[in-house]
């Protein structure tokens, strides 16, 4: 939580602090769409949704060109090896749904001098970039439902952290709508954060619990981590067999579309008095 609230009062302090600059335009908005990731459930595939994503954002435009915005984004992502083309992952058998929280600042850049800082065009395409901070937990279903990021395994000596940062980059396009303070957009961000476990799959498989003549039935807990870190038919898994792909970062994007709303400071204290 501590993670979450410094980037929430970095993002604020950044924006505030653009208070000073000449001919701000202030824009609110909302996002809808959908999520995806890349990673040892999805190797090859970087446009692939599978999941939903929703989000917020407030942003400073300091010119026609230039804006800062503090954004939230939700998202959830999936994979299941079932499902897989590829036989080794239906071997494997591994499946995971991680819901994604992101709050990011994000600096974005349009081609044309847009509206929405005294530019005179109604459309624009832009590219922005940024940096966030994300808080991840993985979960699968077997047997039962799993709260995987509560496990280790792949036999960590202990659990990964579930918030990371991310680097931020993408593209999209904006639109006025005719006569109004209104924009709609459609835009396409990908992010790299600093971890791999977004699918709870990286490394190599742990050693299993095993029975013995003197030890004939495991525990819940030793069945349970057997089927976790090793779901695949007959667990044929082999401790320190490569488990994942060996990458060092799984990714995630989001695809959405949206509308804003602009106002000046001139309008903003109109609206207190």
């Amino acid at each position: 939580m501590k993670f979450t609230k410094k980037f929430i009062s970095l993002g604020i302090t950044l924006l505030i602090s653009s208070l000073g600059l000449h001919a701000q335009v202030w824009e609110v908005g909302a996002k809808v769409g959908g999520a995806g990731y890349m990673g040892e459930l999805n190797p090859n595939n970087p446009i692939k949704m599978s999941g939903l994503a929703a989000g917020v954002f407030v942003k400073a435009n300091f010119d026609p060109y230039w804006g800062l915005g503090l954004h939230y984004m939700h998202g959830t992502i999936s994979g299941d090896d079932a499902k897989s083309n590829l036989t080794q992952s239906r071997e494997r058998n591994i499946n995971f749904k991680t819901p994604l929280n992101e709050i990011s600042f994000q600096l974005d850049f349009n081609f044309l001098d847009y509206f929405t800082g005294g530019g005179r065009r109604n459309i624009s395409p832009y590219v922005f970039g940024g940096a966030g901070g994300l808080i991840f937990k993985p979960t699968a279903t077997y047997d039962q439902f799993y709260k995987t990021y509560k496990w280790q395994s792949e036999g960590q000596s202990q659990r990964y952290r579930t918030y990371t940062l991310s680097a931020i980059y993408g593209a999209g396009f904006k639109a006025r709508i005719k006569n109004t303070s209104f924009s709609i957009l459609a835009e396409l961000g990908y992010r790299t954060p600093l971890t791999d476990y977004l699918d709870d799959v990286s490394g190599y498989y742990a050693t299993k619990y095993v029975t013995s003549s003197e030890k004939p039935l495991l525990t819940e807990y030793e069945h349970a981590f057997n089927i976790i870190s090793d779901p695949s038919p007959n667990q044929i898994g082999a401790r320190d067999t490569q488990r994942g792909d060996g990458k060092k970062r799984d990714s995630y994007m989001f695809g959405t579309i949206g509308l804003s709303f602009s106002f000046t400071e001139d309008c903003f204290n109109f609206l207190k008095h």
